[in-house]
């Protein structure tokens, strides 16, 4: 009893038929040169069994190979290819018919020749891609010229004997090959639903594998981010009471009368005040910066701050990365986003970072201008810088897992990974541009807050009152 695999979708067997109808056409073309070789081979057996016959036989094998030939050649035409199988099937009928009429003008039912009636028969079960209805078609036809030509022989023919033998083996080999061809089929589509399965189970793997990395980075930024949080937390403690009271020893100071006499002193005093105010805005941004809070499913908190607050404090972190470089800035008046502050001046120290030390690659000026613009809901932000830009095969892949064109020991990979993932966090995209020997721009967008005033309604001077509570 015949049984079959469970039925497949249908997006595996429109893969499975076109990737079979290349297989097919290979292996049809390679038969039928080797079926055009052994019908002219077949020489040999007409000049041993039929002497008298020779010339005539030879003149009609030339002419079913070339037949053959031709069919071989409109296989390899556009209209062919979409034919293979009829094609198949119209090449390997030319040598049974040739062989019955060899049959019918020698000893009918007792010739030999019926032999290579099997012959092609196995070879199509065995040797090509046929299906099951197509090999049982061949074996049917096969029988009918062989019954044909041993039925229209002018010595008649008997039911018994030759004929009833050579009627059953013929029979046997169609049934067996038309078996073999099912079996053949069954096989031929569980391997490549096998190595399907495989590419399908790969394909998870490598995505398994990103994901992995990006948790791996996600992870190793948030023990990054512990120890600065630790760290803050003792500068802010630590720090702070020496400032304050070298500032509160600054203040009374100037207000000394040999201070204000003397304007070279007074200058002095005046660079030591604004020295320790700059260490308490540093001090203030890495602390804001340490302590991100995670929303509740990964997704950021709805809190506000203004964008222009985050880019200061991003510029003031790395300060000494941005020593020889100008930094220009093109902001709207109202910057009122929605996210994590933290995560964001994160993602801005990223980009200036990358962009000051491509900068360091190329000649002077160094420039890196920062824009934004409200599009709708959104505010698009883009860091631009004039280095020299991103090679094109590396720009798809600026924002993979470990990906780095630094140097081993300069930097892990991670940085544009993780700012990806926070500005899709936000639900924005970040996006690489480049044209190299000329620019490089990162650009993502952040969600408009919505404000809300004391009385419930929408206030109007949002960014304002965001500025004036952070003063």
């Amino acid at each position: 009893m015949l049984t079959s695999v469970p039925a497949p979708d249908a997006e595996l067997r429109g893969r499975y038929d076109a990737t079979l109808s290349a297989y097919r056409l290979k292996f049809s073309r390679g038969g039928a040169w080797t079926g055009i070789a052994l019908v002219l081979f077949g020489v040999g057996l007409d000049y041993s069994l039929y002497p008298q016959q020779q010339l005539r036989f030879a003149l009609v094998r030339l002419l079913f190979a070339t037949l053959m030939l031709a069919v071989i050649g409109v296989m390899g035409s556009d209209w062919g290819r979409r034919r293979v199988p009829a094609l198949t099937f119209l090449w390997l009928l030319l040598p049974q018919a040739m062989i019955a009429w060899m049959i019918w003008v020698t000893e009918g039912a007792d010739s030999i020749y019926y032999a290579g009636l099997n012959l092609a028969v196995f070879a199509s079960a065995i040797a090509l891609p046929f299906s099951l209805w197509q090999n049982a078609a061949l074996g049917a036809l096969s029988y009918l010229f062989y019954f044909a030509a041993c039925y229209l022989h002018p010595g008649g023919f008997e039911w018994r004997g030759a004929f009833g033998v050579n009627s059953l083996f013929l029979i046997f080999t169609a049934i067996a090959s038309a078996v073999c061809t099912f079996y053949n089929e069954q096989a031929r589509f569980m391997l490549f639903q096998l190595k399907a399965e495989v590419a399908d189970k790969n394909s998870q793997l490598e995505q398994t594998n990103k994901n992995l990395a990006e948790i791996k980075g996600q992870m190793l930024q948030q023990e990054k981010m512990a120890a600065i949080g630790t760290l803050a937390a003792g500068l802010l403690h630590e720090v702070n009471n020496p400032v304050n009271f070298c500032l509160m020893a600054i203040e009374v100071a100037i207000e000394e009368p040999d201070a204000k006499a003397n304007d070279l002193l007074a200058d002095c005093l005046n660079d030591a005040k604004q020295g320790m105010q700059r260490i308490q805005h540093i001090v203030s941004d890495l602390k804001t910066f340490a302590y991100r809070k995670a929303g509740a499913g990964g997704e950021v908190e709805g809190a506000h701050f203004l964008f222009e607050r985050a880019l200061d404090a991003a510029i003031r972190l790395i300060g000494h990365e941005l020593k020889d470089v100008a930094v220009a800035r093109a902001l709207p008046d109202d910057t009122l986003v929605c996210g994590d502050e933290a995560a964001i001046v994160g993602v801005l120290i990223n980009l200036l970072g990358n962009a000051a030390l491509s900068l360091r690659q190329g000649a002077a000026p160094h420039r890196i201008d920062v824009t934004a613009a409200w599009d709708g809901p959104r505010l698009r932000v883009a860091v631009r810088d004039n280095g020299p830009g991103i090679a094109a095969h590396n720009l798809a892949r600026v924002f993979e897992p470990f990906f780095t064109t630094r140097e081993v020991g300069q930097g892990l990979g991670l940085g544009l990974s993780i700012s990806y993932s926070v500005i899709e966090r936000h639900g924005g995209a970040l996006l690489a541009d480049s044209v190299v020997g000329e620019w490089t721009q990162m650009s993502f967008d952040l969600p408009r807050a919505e404000w809300q005033g004391a009385d419930g309604g929408a206030a109007t001077n949002s960014s304002e009152h965001i500025r004036q509570e952070h003063d």
